[in-house]
């Protein structure tokens, strides 16, 4: 317990590093995409997403597993006193990424038209051309990104994201409101995602100079190259097919959905960015975490580890999702208006995010950190083999509804064939007591919520504070009453705060409100 608890408050400083970031870039860029999408309409918006959609969709085929692998070779040579070896893996990812970046960003310029014919959509190529150069900025940044995970440096992951938010959030409503459209929307997201691009390089670099040195002061670049391969390979064809598979879905869209029902789904997935404030940080810090744990040394801490990754990330992501599902209406009518569809579209999808008391967020990453990417490979291959001709089929006969039920239930197999063989492999499962009190508190609290805010009629500011507060009270309450939280949970939690500096302070605070209701509801 002591090994998982230090791990723990290394875990829980770099989720919060991650955090903040997250939270001020998202909250700056969501300020661009208010102005963006009303100034746009649901149509010209439906053109700027559509223009980014066949970049990402070839971006896939960008990484073959590089990226992971520098996280778990950067943490493993960190927790093994093998600084020296990291600068091998800095060197050898940047250069593979920046290389098959170029080539791919010339590839997505060259089928512009193609694909643009494609949607029937020909004043949407150079759109398309504009956006094909950020499959290279992306390389840069997800390089980068990499070695921060591993590093353990959230914190300049999130000056990174804060720069891009920033300089998208200033120059795309700019370049729009000159007149220049969807063209000028394109123009300044390629613009914020080469500085961001190049700003985590540059931060890369730093860490980088303060590695020490090799005794032969040489780089084995290319050995290098070939382990990351050995490693990342049946890992990198399960990214490409799971990546390839949500872009595919966006991709066939414009073949079967009005762009105005696009925008809306658009604004949509904007609006799940307030769960993935929560879940990224978590899913983030965990493959580090795991990738120090050997299951025969350290099978008892890998076992508390795996368990409460699961717990404590559901007791956070969890109501988050259904206080987004709850009051998706009033939340998106404030801003959005004139985007009918996208409060149905979002209660829907925040659904994939209480997937996490099964365990979705904590065994990907614990399956990679062991080494075991061919079988992550299989359950990428069962996920494709469902989730792939069940989208033809729904899509092209319910549009964005189709999609997203795909979307929520194609990776269900998956997940139960992955806890069989944990269970198998390495005796490891969840605390299904647990996760069931707690994903009931949050569809209890959230049924309660929607139904007194529809019933009572308020308008939509009032409706989203009251409905807040309602929330929260009732899933405390919840949570309380079942035991999905005790005070060994309280205990726990705020052990591994303490390195959080003035923060831990307010989650003292939320703590002993828990504490007291705990008591008085239990007397």
């Amino acid at each position: 317990m002591t090994k998982a608890a230090t791990m723990a408050k290394v875990s829980v400083r770099g989720g919060f590093n991650l955090l903040w970031g997250l939270v001020a870039s998202t909250v700056i860029s969501s300020l661009g995409t208010i102005f963006t999408a009303n100034l746009l309409g649901d149509t010209n918006y439906g053109l700027y997403t559509i223009a980014l959609a066949a970049p990402n969709l070839i971006s896939t085929f960008r990484d073959w597993g590089v990226t992971v692998t520098m996280v778990k070779y950067t943490a493993q040579y960190n927790a093994e006193d093998k600084a020296a070896n990291i600068r091998s893996i800095f060197s050898g990812g940047i250069f593979f990424e920046t290389v098959l970046g170029l080539v791919l960003s010339a590839v997505a310029f060259l089928l512009s038209g193609f694909l643009a014919s494609l949607y029937s959509l020909p004043n949407i190529a150079p759109l398309i051309q504009i956006a094909s150069f950020t499959i290279l900025t992306t390389a840069l940044l997800s390089t980068a990104q990499a070695t921060f995970v591993g590093m353990e440096k959230m914190e300049l992951n999130s000056i990174v994201l804060i720069v891009q938010a920033i300089i998208k959030t200033t120059v795309v409503p700019l370049l729009v409101i000159f007149g220049l459209g969807p063209l000028g929307a394109v123009i300044g997201f390629t613009i914020a995602a080469l500085v961001a691009g190049v700003t985590a390089v540059l931060l890369m670099w730093w860490l980088y100079k303060n590695l020490p040195k090799p005794a032969d002061n040489t780089l084995e670049i290319g050995a290098t190259v070939k382990t990351m391969f050995s490693y990342g390979l049946p890992l990198s064809i399960a990214t490409i097919i799971a990546t390839f598979q949500t872009q595919f879905y966006s991709f066939i869209l414009p073949i079967f959905v009005a762009p105005d029902l696009i925008g809306n789904y658009g604004v949509a997935t904007t609006f799940v960015v307030l769960i993935a404030f929560f879940a990224t940080p978590v899913s983030t810090m965990l493959f580090p975490a795991f990738s120090k744990l050997d299951p025969q040394k350290d099978h008892e801490t890998l076992k508390n580890v795996f368990q409460f990754s699961i717990k404590y990330a559901s007791l956070l992501v969890v109501p988050v999702a259904a206080i987004v599902m709850a009051l998706a209406k009033p939340g998106v009518s404030i801003l959005f208006p004139n985007f009918s569809a996208a409060p149905l579209f979002l209660a829907l999808l925040a659904i994939n995010y209480l997937y996490v008391v099964f365990g979705n967020l904590s065994i990907s990453n614990l399956i990679n950190a062991q080494g075991q990417t061919k079988f992550n490979l299989k359950l990428s291959l069962i996920t494709f083999g469902i989730g792939f001709p069940l989208s033809i089929v729904l899509i092209s006969r319910f549009g964005i509804l189709g999609l997203i039920i795909t979307t929520l239930t194609a990776g269900i197999p998956s997940i139960i064939v992955a806890l069989r063989w944990l269970k198998k492999q390495y005796d490891l499962t969840v605390g299904w007591a647990s996760s069931v009190k707690i994903l009931l508190s949050g569809c209890m609290a959230s049924a309660i919520t929607y139904g007194l805010v529809t019933l009572l009629a308020f308008s939509n500011v009032i409706a989203l504070v009251a409905g807040a507060i309602v929330f929260l009270f009732i899933f405390l309450i919840a949570i309380i009453l079942t035991g999905a939280i005790t005070r060994s949970d309280i205990d726990t939690i705020r052990e591994t705060m303490t390195l959080l500096g003035p923060l831990r302070r307010l989650t003292d605070f939320v703590l002993n409100i828990i504490e007291k209701l705990m008591t008085t509801l239990r007397h």
